[in-house]
């Protein structure tokens, strides 16, 4: 009986809004009562509306009424507080906005525990007492709280819907199976229930099965990514490493030349200056020689004269001698066209290894790889959103439709400096990077005497003047398919190939990053292959388009999303 009556006082100062005892209490002109702050809150979501409701009864104020303290209220929770009233447990049983309410409960309604599927009703923890009690209410089916039980009530009959029709495919009452659904293939909606269960835990068993599978897939791509990490980490050192080695004996064989070119250099040299010296000393005692016969020659005395001439010494024998031959002053030169041989093969043997290796880094397959697209619809699976990239688009071509169109015009657009804008060449890149397997669309519109090149190039293709380094298809770092207004050619590496097929406005481009393969379609009701590049891809690959000589050809990256 205290713990009825403790009840009643807790309901009789509890706040409406927040189903606690009051805080702060205070009285609307209506006569109910709220903690001042929960009704402040309400009424400020309110304010927009310019009226103020009551929770409980919903009377409406204007203007917003003005809140006074309910004293004697106040005072009477303080005196009942100390009787041993407590505030409301926070999981109170009154049904708030997201709860089910009790169907029995009047006035202010609990929360329910279950709903019956027999009766279609709602039972808090007081009123599903004669279902937990009562032997014949035992039998009712209840299930967890639901507000769409009256989706079980038949519309037509107003019975409740026991039968499923499986001719139908739809619950119907035990009228519904004896009319409109007479002669169907009817069963009792728990045998159908027991049957639909069965499928779901097949399916369940099914999906369950395939997530152990993917699981186990996706460990093991993780631990081949790990390996792949680990390999191409290690590849990379030890690539590094022999590079490093390669340095030290580059310096030993340039020391080794170094040393064996001035030890010769020593040596020829001496005997240059050995014979120098030899020289110097005959010219010397010629030129004493000479002094001596000059004196002879100048004696006025003939018997002198004649005297002393048969004591002359004879001349010895010239060093100078009419075979001595200098070479020509090439000596070290025929060193230097050798180290520019040996530089010249290294570099050969760089280039083409460098080439072999790059092969070998792009086919390290880890994953089997997949059959190529056959339809557009195969194609639309790989779809690559193109942006063009306003930075590199020549002054000659005007970007539009979210930078997806570009045309050629007559005079420059004002686009300021930029290191990565073609100057020579109407040619523009786009925004995004290309790896992977990739499919892009483009409309192209050519005038008179116009063209459009479709193409793609590395990120590193030259950018500034009219050399062909620059111009798509005219180097090894671009492909271009060029589309006149009556057929194709292709072009890579200055090499053109005329390409037939059904012409079309529209080109598809598809890619292949890793298996090196770039095809060009020709798109209409059907799909058909223009031209197919297979080689292997060194860089990330960007889209191009080159815009040929007259105003008005253009050519835009299709939405295909």
């Amino acid at each position: 009986m205290e713990q009825q009556e403790n009840q009643l006082d807790r309901e009789r100062f509890c706040c409406w809004i927040c189903v606690d005892l009051l805080k702060d209490p205070v009285t609307t002109v209506c006569g109910h009562s709220y903690c001042k702050s929960c009704i402040n809150t309400h009424w400020d979501k309110e304010e927009e509306r310019g009226s103020y409701s009551c929770p409980q009864c919903r009377q409406t104020f204007t203007p917003r009424p003005v809140l006074e303290k309910s004293t004697m209220l106040a005072d009477s929770l303080e005196e009942l507080k100390k009787t041993g009233l407590q505030a409301a447990p926070a999981d109170h049983c009154y049904a708030g906005p997201e709860d089910v309410a009790c169907d029995v409960c009047t006035g202010r309604k609990r929360k329910s525990l279950k709903s019956c599927l027999n009766y279609l009703a709602s039972y808090c923890e007081k009123h599903l007492q004669p279902h937990l009690q009562s032997p014949p209410l035992k039998k009712h089916k209840l299930v967890e709280p639901s507000e769409k039980l009256q989706e079980n009530i038949c519309s037509r009959h107003d019975e409740v819907m026991k039968m499923f029709c499986r001719t139908d495919q739809q619950c119907i009452c035990s009228l519904c199976s004896v009319e409109e659904h007479k002669d169907h293939d009817t069963v009792s909606a728990a045998a159908e229930r027991t049957e639909r269960q069965r499928e779901l835990g097949l399916r369940r068993q099914t999906i369950q099965q395939r997530v152990q599978d993917t699981e186990k897939d996706v460990k093991l791509l993780q631990q081949e990514e790990e390996a792949l990490n680990g390999s191409a980490d290690k590849a990379v050192e030890d690539s590094e490493e022999i590079f490093t080695e390669l340095i030290p004996l580059l310096e030993k064989r340039s020391s080794d030349v170094e040393q064996q070119i001035r030890f010769q250099q020593e040596t020829e040299v001496s005997l240059v200056r050995e014979l120098q010296e030899r020289l110097e000393q005959e010219i010397t005692e010629l030129k004493r020689k000479d002094h001596e016969l000059k004196q002879l020659s100048d004696t006025e005395d003939h018997n002198q004269l004649l005297h002393n001439y048969p004591s002359l010494s004879p001349l010895s024998g010239s060093t100078h001698s009419s075979s001595f031959r200098f070479r020509p002053l090439r000596n070290f030169d025929d060193v230097t066209a050798a180290v520019s041989k040996v530089r010249g093969r290294l570099q050969d043997i760089l280039s083409e290894k460098e080439t072999e290796i790059l092969q070998i880094v792009s086919q390290m397959d880890v994953l089997l790889r997949q059959p190529e697209p056959e339809t557009r619809a195969d194609f639309l699976k790989y779809s690559q959103e193109i942006t063009l990239d306003p930075n590199t688009a020549n002054r000659l071509l005007l970007l539009s439709e979210g930078n997806r169109k570009v045309t050629r015009m007559s005079e420059d657009q004002s686009y300021s400096y930029h290191s990565d804008r073609f100057t020579g060449y109407p040619q523009v890149l786009s925004r995004e990077s290309l790896t992977g397997r990739c499919y892009w669309e483009v409309e192209v519109e050519v005038g008179v005497r116009g063209a459009v090149g479709v193409a793609v190039a590395y990120k590193n293709i030259n950018r500034a003047g009219g050399s062909r380094e620059c111009l798509f298809g005219f180097n090894d770092k671009s492909w271009s398919l060029c589309c006149y207004g009556n057929g194709y050619t292709f072009y890579y590496n200055s090499i053109h190939t005329l390409v037939s097929g059904p012409a079309s406005s529209r080109v598809g481009v598809y890619l292949d990053h890793r298996a090196g393969v770039l095809s060009f379609y020709s798109v209409s009701d059907t799909m058909t292959l223009l031209h197919r590049v297979q080689t292997t891809f060194t860089q990330s690959l960007y889209a191009g388009v080159r815009v040929f000589w007259y105003e008005s050809s253009s050519a835009e990256f299709c939405k295909l999303n």
